[in-house]
């Protein structure tokens, strides 16, 4: 489709491009009025992820599609391209888009930028290249939203990208899932030495924060409620270890709690080792080369404090970098947009359009700094501005002299702020405050932890069940409102499916 027939579509509505499928762009593009707004949604992946349950489906509690919501629906009045923002042009309100229909990135993790490695030159030759292929189209648009997200962090850590597995979308779990039960299913063959089985059975999940947390309680509830009848010979090799450089882990929970999950973990035989660096990971046994057929499942994860360590399988979730989209295609502006002319910097006078101006980054995070409206903020010398209609939402934007959480709760409400206020064309009379509903952990054999946003606290079997009832509600279709507890009584009932595909 060229850019013209893209522009001869539109209707009187207003369009909202909305750059991003996760929690905020989803679910903006879900509450926006389709009377007054046509919602078109870029993203690569065509889906969203109900990112609570990756967990779960990882090991076969839950099955994948109970995590996953279409963009596209009979229920909804979105329109949809699936492909990578590539540019904006503020100054004539495009952007710039390149198809990812074949890309093998979708549904993935990812840890860095695409065109990484690339200098300008090439990368404006791959730009021509896709453009001349029909890969590369302009969208016009009448507000913008940027919600692309982050990317995985893995702190240039050697080995990390190639061979850790990561939790952050459908395909990492299918990932992590099946090499999981490959690592088993190795460990069964009787060729296998004890020792080569301690490593493959070995798993090491980095990070300490709800995340990391929940797969190994998920982790430990696979190996102790079902695999330990299936491989009884192999349980005594097993062994799951969560690293993490902090003091202690779940930082974001009150210090009772945190005792709470860490006594729980080791009745169950998870062992925190806290204040521990992770300094490399690479294919191969400890002491061996990656080539040598007795240890060809296995890898070794360097630990400052522990030496090389024989793991079969490392678990990365450390937190979050900014996406390469936001520090390279949003950051130099050749000149002021006219939605910006008008606005006031905080002196009081007029913004000029003449001299440079660039989109305001957080210097820590790297984010787009936002005004209390979620309206991107410009700046250039000391003059600051703020750019109409164009606004972030989710982690790749901050909301400036906040510090709200870069969590899915901030996301949503964001999102479903900014609907409301654009549904109602009142943006300018009021302004964005978060409420914490509180933070949840599961700590696997039906046990959880809750914190309240006003202090409250609960743990053990209570907070199990308020765990699995918020995120019953939260699911947003009512079909996967069906298949959740469904999957639950039957896996309670019949086990776990642990069959690789």
């Amino acid at each position: 489709m060229s850019n013209a027939q893209l522009d001869e579509g539109r209707d009187n509505r207003e369009r909202v491009v909305i750059l991003g499928s996760g929690w905020a762009g989803y679910t903006l593009a879900r509450q926006l009025d389709s009377k007054k707004f046509q919602a078109v949604v870029v993203s690569p992946r065509s889906h969203f992820s109900f990112t609570p349950l990756l967990a779960s489906t990882s090991v076969g509690t839950l099955e994948f599609r109970t995590a996953l919501e279409p963009i596209r629906s009979r229920r909804t009045n979105v329109e949809f391209y699936q492909g990578w923002a590539d540019g904006v042009d503020f100054a004539n309100k495009k952007v710039t888009i390149e198809e990812s229909v074949v890309d093998p990135l979708q549904s993935m993790a990812l840890t860095g930028d695409r065109h990484a490695g690339q200098t300008a030159e090439e990368r404006v030759e791959s730009k021509q290249r896709a453009a001349k292929k029909g890969r590369l189209f302009d969208l016009a648009y009448d507000k913008l939203v940027i919600s692309v997200g982050c990317y995985s962090q893995t702190f240039g850590t050697p080995g990390v990208k190639e061979h850790a597995y990561f939790l952050k979308d459908v395909g990492d779990a299918r990932k992590i899932r099946n090499r999981l039960l490959s690592c088993f299913e190795a460990a069964a063959l009787p060729t296998i030495p004890d020792a080569i089985k301690k490593n493959l059975l070995n798993f090491a999940i980095v990070g300490g924060g709800p995340t990391g947390i929940e797969f190994a309680a998920e982790l430990h509830d696979l190996i102790a409620e079902d695999l330990d009848r299936m491989y009884p010979e192999l349980i005594p090799f097993h062994k799951i270890s969560v690293y993490d450089v902090s003091a202690k882990v779940l930082p974001m929970f009150d210090e009772s709690l945190t005792k709470y999950a860490t006594e729980a973990f080791r009745r169950e035989g998870i062992t925190i080792k806290t204040s521990h660096h992770v300094e490399g990971l690479k294919p191969g046994a400890p002491g061996n080369s990656p080539d040598s057929h007795a240890d060809y499942a296995c890898y070794t994860l360097n630990v400052k404090e522990e030496g090389e360590v024989g793991v079969g399988m490392c678990v990365w979730s450390t937190g979050l970098m900014q996406n390469p989209f936001v520090a390279n295609a949003l950051r130099e502006l050749p000149e002021l947009p006219q939605a910006a002319k008008q606005s006031e910097t905080e002196s009081g006078q007029k913004a000029a359009p003449s001299q440079p101006w660039k989109v305001k980054m957080d210097s820590k995070s790297g984010s787009i700094l936002t005004d209390e409206r979620l309206q991107i903020k410009l700046i250039s010398d000391k003059q600051e501005t703020v750019l109409q209609d164009v606004y972030a939402l989710g982690d790749c934007g901050i909301l400036e002299g906040t510090s709200y959480p870069a969590t899915a709760q901030v996301a949503s409400q964001k999102a479903v702020w900014l609907a409301k206020r654009l549904n109602k064309n009142d943006l300018e009379t009021s302004s964005f405050s978060f409420s914490n509903l509180g933070t949840m952990a599961y700590l696997g054999n039906w046990k959880a932890l809750f914190q309240g946003g006003q202090g409250s606290q609960i743990s053990g079997w209570a907070a199990w069940v308020m765990w699995r009832g918020a995120y019953l509600t939260k699911s947003v279709s009512i079909r996967n409102k069906i298949l959740i507890p469904i999957y639950w009584v039957i896996n309670w009932l019949f086990g776990r499916d642990i069959s690789r595909f």
